[in-house]
């Protein structure tokens, strides 16, 4: 190997040492930022959960863990129905709330939209129309349930993706210290001696 080539070699093999260095550091510093905020939280898996039941969430595991438990609990409030589910059984119970309206007054209309039972106390609305505005509430308190429990999901399951992304930032730094050993390696091999030829 002649020397330009040595050369070159020896600096690729420095600069994959310093890269595998960084990467292993980054994805550490980011594996720990994600572990002491999730701490941070004091959240306990719930008893109920499939596993780690009762376990602190403090990494990947557990928070994948407590995401799930979170959807199990979210769809048993709303009677296994999701978000979007429940977003049609509230328009179609408040559609049938006008409709069961005979005297069609806009302040009855208003009153359902807004899902306020005591204005239609007040305006003496029909049993039916107050009967299905009740099960509309009900049906948007569980819908709200789901959205939260939807949206403290897909926060634990950012965290998890994090985790895998600190990983795999961790991987790839070794992966360079291993390519900056390799190359290391070759650039210490020493130039073939030059072939004597007998005239």
């Amino acid at each position: 190997m002649n020397a330009n080539v040595k050369k070159s070699v020896s600096i690729v093999a420095i600069l994959s040492f310093v890269a595998g260095a960084v990467l292993i550091v980054a994805g550490g510093v980011v594996w720990g930022m994600i572990t002491s905020q999730l701490k941070a939280e004091e959240i306990t898996i719930s008893a109920d959960a499939d596993m780690l039941a009762g376990k602190k969430v403090g990494g990947p595991f557990t928070a994948y863990a407590q995401a799930e438990v979170i959807n199990k609990h979210a769809l048993a409030g709303s009677e296994g129905q999701t978000y979007a589910q429940l977003g049609a059984k509230v328009s179609e119970l408040k559609a049938a709330a006008k409709a069961a309206d005979t005297t069609k007054s806009e302040d009855i209309a208003a009153a359902v939209d807004k899902l306020d039972i005591a204005t239609l106390t007040q305006l003496n609305a029909a049993p039916e129309v107050i009967t299905n505005t009740e099960a509309a509430a009900k049906a948007q308190g569980q819908r709200t349930t789901v959205m939260n429990g939807s949206f403290l999901r897909a926060s634990l399951f950012s965290s998890v993706i994090a985790y895998g992304v600190s990983a795999l930032v961790m991987g790839l730094g070794v992966m360079m210290l291993a390519f900056g050993f390799a190359f290391n390696r070759i650039a210490s091999v020493p130039a073939p001696a030059a072939a004597v030829t007998k005239e």
